[in-house]
């Protein structure tokens, strides 16, 4: 099944193209490279293209760099409903915001809101700038355990979580290999309602912990069946692997986690951002769901 994420205010994709994506960021447009975006640009739109405020390049040797056509503030902030994030340009060409990824924050927060009374448990795995962990937070989820292995990204979660507002809430911050977590977690007698990963192609832990997705993933979730509570809400894979289809993910949740927890039900599908200067949508990766049945 798609899902769109059509519900943002302060971000917009406003056109794809030639291997490139052009995004408005909060009244700051910037273009940076994206895979996906094979098709040919509308010489119609050439004009908005030019407008960009900083254009990131790819450089031969790996990376890339950010070519400012006007002076940018190093961070600035913006708003998904009641969450607020701070985004700044990386030189991984990355911002800290993955904005498709609100169809899942919507999905999450409505599951999570509508059981308060339930004391939800939420486990974000690859938990990056903490996206997932404030949604799941702000619907009301009793605990948040945000696990990356990157000090940074854990740091820069932190901010987003005094963004956000949710200083008194419990969230957990972690920097640690995730599946060494998860094994620690079950030696701990720890559950949760609702675990949430995603996960990486290729990887590393904080001491050099080799991830391969294809290699490793089928053992991290089985790692997470055996802390996934018996009364679960909800297990979410995302992945931006490319070459694996959803149908990977559905496969892979039916035959691991539909035979322990048969009350769910699966859905997979891939996820999408609206141009919105075209009849378009670019692909932004896919997801697989369990949701417990009520």
């Amino acid at each position: 099944m798609l899902r769109v994420a059509d519900r943002w205010e302060d971000y917009a994709l406003l056109d794809a193209g030639g291997g490139e994506k052009l995004e408005m960021w909060k009244g700051i447009i910037l273009r940076r490279p994206d895979p996906q975006a094979i098709w040919p640009v509308d010489s119609s739109f050439s004009g908005e293209w030019e407008k960009a405020d900083a254009v990131y390049h790819r450089s031969k040797s790996g990376g890339g760099y950010w070519d400012y056509r006007r002076k940018l503030p190093e961070s600035w902030n913006i708003s998904y409903r009641e969450l607020t994030f701070k985004v700044s340009p990386t030189g991984f060409k990355h911002t800290g915001i993955f904005p498709e990824q609100a169809v899942n924050w919507d999905w999450m927060s409505g599951l999570i809101s509508s059981r308060r009374d339930e004391n939800i448990r939420v486990l974000n795995l690859f938990a990056y700038t903490g996206g997932a962990t404030m949604a799941c937070s702000a619907a009301g989820a009793a605990e948040v355990v945000h696990v990356d292995a990157a000090k940074g990204m854990v740091q820069w979660a932190k901010e987003n979580r005094d963004l956000c507002g949710l200083q008194g809430n419990t969230i957990r911050f972690i920097v640690d290999d995730v599946l060494k977590f998860v094994e620690r977690e079950k030696r701990r007698g720890h559950t949760y309602h609702g675990i949430v990963m995603d996960p990486p192609s290729y990887g590393r832990g904080p001491n050099g912990e080799m991830w391969k997705f294809e290699k490793e993933i089928a053992g991290l979730i089985s790692a997470c069946m055996e802390i996934l509570d018996e009364h679960a809400l909800f297990f979410l894979i995302n992945s931006y692997t490319t070459g694996f289809s959803s149908i990977v993910l559905e496969d892979l949740m039916k035959t691991m986690i539909l035979p322990e927890h048969p009350e769910g039900k699966i859905t997979a599908g891939d996820v999408a951002l609206p141009v919105k200067y075209r009849d378009l949508l670019l692909p932004c990766g896919i997801y697989g769901r369990w949701e417990r049945n009520d």
